[in-house]
């Protein structure tokens, strides 16, 4: 039997079983980011790593990397407009994360209607204008021309800036505006995110002092309220953006309001841990780049008496790569073990926004020019209503920088594991933009090849009932078998992957 098989046979339903009841359980009250749940569930992981003799990384002394969030939560949100209160949640959202800390009401007496908002090498809305002190009003999304091109990629495909509207937000900051307010027309189902992962305590990986530095005050409004905003110049502002979609150039106008704005927002610091573990690689060369191998442990903690236990988000995947972990190291005390270093990597505050990852990558234990891949377990212990046969999995991201990585699982499971790749959600123009949604991400915005592991939501998906009896446990260690398989040959490769894709990340 070849070695890579020998210790994928050591990964084990049971175990992941044992794993996944012991984490999924009362005593770590759904493991939400700052809590001694949460903290309980680090220190597990920890002991596990430290019966299978895994070492620390190098010059580290536990096998923890401290993290220190900032949680803000609303104690009050109060809007008029021309002497009328607006509903927050109804007809507006403001995220408290992307507000520096005030108490005095806000008052504003006119806006300047900016377009879309973006400032971006392709298209800008901020060139050649002074937007210093003002408070704009701008479109969500991004401008396209009659043919329906993205005026930023140039194609049908959308741009970040359809995606992420921090970049909105951090573009007016930079530019000097006071504040921006941006016309959603889908404000329902960010309400619906936000009541989910914001508004009972939203969490950044930065100081007060940061945010205020780096984010202005901002809302999204319901089309309702954008057209009473824009009032009598909301045939001008229609004129405007359709100039943008004709020509792709943006020109601002002025609109009288009158608004009072009151947010008042409670700071607190919030702890975090990531656990990781580390197995040497063999060859006195190659050990120097590292394949990561990871995977979030928080979940979304307590509402109330309930626990949101998160057997299948993410206990499954946090049990997954203790298994990885536990056959590397079988494989590194039989002197087999691969020939680059492997970085076990459980991190925390996913679930607030993949914070845990994203401190990661910006404080890592290795450097990201020798971090080879990164392969990452979110969610593999359920079936999906879209499948009557469980033995699939979603793949995602596997092609998106190297075509390398995608052949190595394709291959690994035409081999292995005989899975059902399904590659729905790595779609451009996936709705559910999962891709978009998990902690490879953060390592694929650096460049670094990254595939994602996911077996699809379910109507216990972020609910107190995701609970171990539901788990799937076989299907579970067939996933988990076909990512150690994918890991391994990745790491024993004589080259590294080839980032042979570009756009795409």
């Amino acid at each position: 039997m070849p070695a890579v098989a020998k210790y994928a046979a050591t990964i084990e339903a049971t175990t992941i079983k044992k794993h996944v009841y012991t984490l999924a359980s009362d005593v770590f009250e759904g493991r939400e980011t700052g809590t001694e749940g949460n903290k309980k569930a680090s220190d597990y992981i920890a002991e596990q790593f430290l019966s299978y003799q895994i070492p620390f990384a190098p010059g580290d002394d536990n096998y923890f990397q401290e993290v220190s969030f900032t949680t803000l939560k609303w104690t009050s949100m109060n809007l008029t407009s021309n002497d009328k209160p607006v509903e927050h949640l109804k007809d507006f959202l403001s995220i408290p994360h992307f507000f520096p800390e005030t108490e005095e009401p806000i008052h504003i007496s006119s806006m300047t209607f900016l377009g879309y908002g973006i400032d971006d090498p392709a298209y800008s809305d901020f060139a050649g204008k002074n937007v210093t002190g003002k408070h704009l009003l701008v479109y969500s999304g991004e401008p396209k021309d009659r043919s329906g091109k993205s005026r930023i990629t140039g194609t049908e495909a959308n741009s970040i800036w359809s995606t992420d509207f921090n970049l909105k937000i951090k573009a007016a900051k930079k530019a000097g505006a006071a504040s921006i307010w941006i016309i959603e027309d889908k404000l329902r189902d960010h309400v619906m995110v936000a009541r989910k992962y914001f508004l009972s305590g939203a969490t950044q990986m930065v100081s007060p002092e940061e945010i205020a530095e780096e984010y202005v005050p901002h809302a999204m409004v319901s089309t309702r309220l954008g057209e009473e905003i824009a009032g009598s110049k909301r045939n001008k502002i229609i004129k405007l953006r359709n100039r943008i979609t004709d020509k792709g150039k943006s020109i601002c106008t002025k609109v009288p309001v009158d608004m009072d704005w009151t947010p008042v927002q409670q700071v607190q610091s919030t702890p975090g841990r990531n656990v990781l573990a580390y197995i040497e690689g063999s060859d006195p060369i190659l050990k120097n780049e590292v394949v990561i191998v990871s995977a979030h442990y928080d979940h979304l903690g307590k509402r109330g008496k309930d626990i949101y236990y998160g057997a299948d988000d993410n206990a499954s995947g946090t049990a997954a790569v203790l298994e990885i972990a536990q056959a590397l190291s079988l494989a590194k005390a039989n002197n087999e073990g691969p020939k680059r270093s492997v970085l076990c990597l459980l991190v925390t505050g996913e679930e607030k926004g993949l914070l845990g990852s994203q401190y990661y990558t910006e404080h890592p234990v290795f450097p990201l020019s020798q971090t080879v891949a990164d392969v990452n377990i979110d969610m593999i212990g359920r079936a999906d209503t879209l499948h009557k046969n469980p033995n699939y999995i979603y793949v995602i991201g596997s092609d998106r920088l190297s075509t390398e990585l995608h052949q190595i699982n394709e291959s690994a499971n035409t081999q292995f594991t005989k899975l059902d790749l399904d590659y729905t959600y790595n779609r451009d123009d996936d709705p559910n933009r999962y891709y978009y949604r998990s902690d490879h991400y953060n390592f694929a915005k650096m460049g670094i090849p990254s595939i994602f592991y996911f077996s699809g939501t379910h109507d216990d998906y972020h609910r107190a009932t995701d609970t171990p009896d539901k788990i799937m446990y076989e299907r579970a260690e067939t996933v988990a078998r076909l990512a150690f398989h994918t890991t391994w040959e990745i790491a024993n490769r004589p080259q590294r992957l080839k980032v042979d894709v570009k756009g795409r990340s």
